[in-house]
């Protein structure tokens, strides 16, 4: 070997060490999880179960910084504009990451190009729920009514999966409704038990706690199989609608540039932190939802699938971009 190349190697070795060191020591201080809904929701729930294996496995504090309103715009904004050196993360959903490209004209950021991809963290499907005093007791019945008044009931949305839950559902059962849109669904979930609005189809984390406590009736659920945490709903499809399915999902995303050594360490504290025993029961369990992890690259193509999905959706029901 020359002088040159020893040289060479040398200074390659001096510039990677960085890396190495970064990633071997990281996390060296607090991380903070932006969350783009209200604390209460499902991903300000998965955010925390998360945090929590981390912090368990690091010893370093984990903050939920939950930035809600916008359909995920502050939060996502906020997060792009990070510092990429892996302490600012994305805790997120399809909303911000696959539906509000085809449902926005201009977004403040780029869902691709500001971010790097760390993992998914899980996947399920949504509840559709009325007040008990909504005159409907099934999804036929819902339907019924909707059909002999267009436009005369309204339905509920705070995130872009619960929107298009919805708008799936006119499409599909050939009915009109009223959407009313909120910052959160945990703030729709308060119209709808005070019977400001008449229907919406939300996460079961949101959802199926005011069932069980007799607050709200559960009419179907949005997957393609019931849920083993209500297996007396029907899904919305055997009710009747036939074709309906639609599901959300949950991810993990960086600031665009940070290092990939960081991202694996990333990566690898959060799939462990997905897979935790204590994760399955302070959230998976009890919401229904799948655990669902991937690598960065697996999460890069699944989104893009997903955004394609959704794309299709949202032209199918003839809605115009904002």
């Amino acid at each position: 070997m020359t002088r040159f190349q020893s040289m060479a190697l040398a200074g390659a070795a001096l510039a990677l060490a960085p890396l190495f060191t970064n990633a071997q020591t990281f996390p060296a201080k607090t991380i903070t999880f932006v969350v783009p809904f209200a604390a209460g929701t499902a991903t300000d729930q998965i955010a925390r179960a998360v945090a929590n294996g981390i912090t368990a496995e690091t010893r370093q504090a984990v903050i939920i910084d939950n930035k809600a309103g916008a359909s995920g715009f502050i939060a996502s904004q906020q997060v792009a504009k990070a510092a990429p050196d892996g302490y600012t993360v994305l805790i997120t959903t399809n909303t911000t990451h696959a539906a509000n490209e085809h449902l926005f004209k201009k977004l403040p950021y780029d869902p691709v190009k500001d971010y790097t991809p760390i993992t998914a963290l899980g996947k399920g499907g949504q509840i559709m729920v009325v007040n008990p005093a909504f005159p409907a007791k099934s999804v036929a019945e819902f339907v019924a009514l909707a059909k002999k008044n267009p436009g005369k009931y309204t339905f509920g949305s705070g995130s872009s999966s619960s929107r298009m839950a919805g708008e799936l559902l006119q499409q599909l059962a050939d009915i009109k409704l009223l959407h009313v849109p909120y910052k959160s669904n945990t703030l729709a979930v308060t119209d709808l038990l005070g019977s400001q609005i008449d229907m919406m189809i939300t996460d079961a984390a949101t959802g199926l706690p005011q069932v069980k406590a007799g607050k709200l009736r559960a009419l179907g659920v949005s997957s393609a199989q019931r849920s083993p945490l209500a297996p007396q709903v029907p899904t919305i499809a055997e009710a009747g609608v036939k074709g309906y399915e639609m599901g959300y999902w949950f991810a993990a995303y960086a600031p665009a540039s940070t290092s990939p050594a960081v991202i694996s360490r990333l990566n690898e504290l959060l799939v462990k932190a997905a897979k935790s025993e204590a994760a399955r029961k302070a959230f998976y369990e009890p919401t229904g939802t799948e655990v669902f992890t991937t690598s960065p690259e697996e999460l890069a193509k699944f989104q893009t699938g997903e955004s394609q999905k959704w794309g299709r959706i949202v032209k199918a029901a003839g809605i115009e971009a904002d």
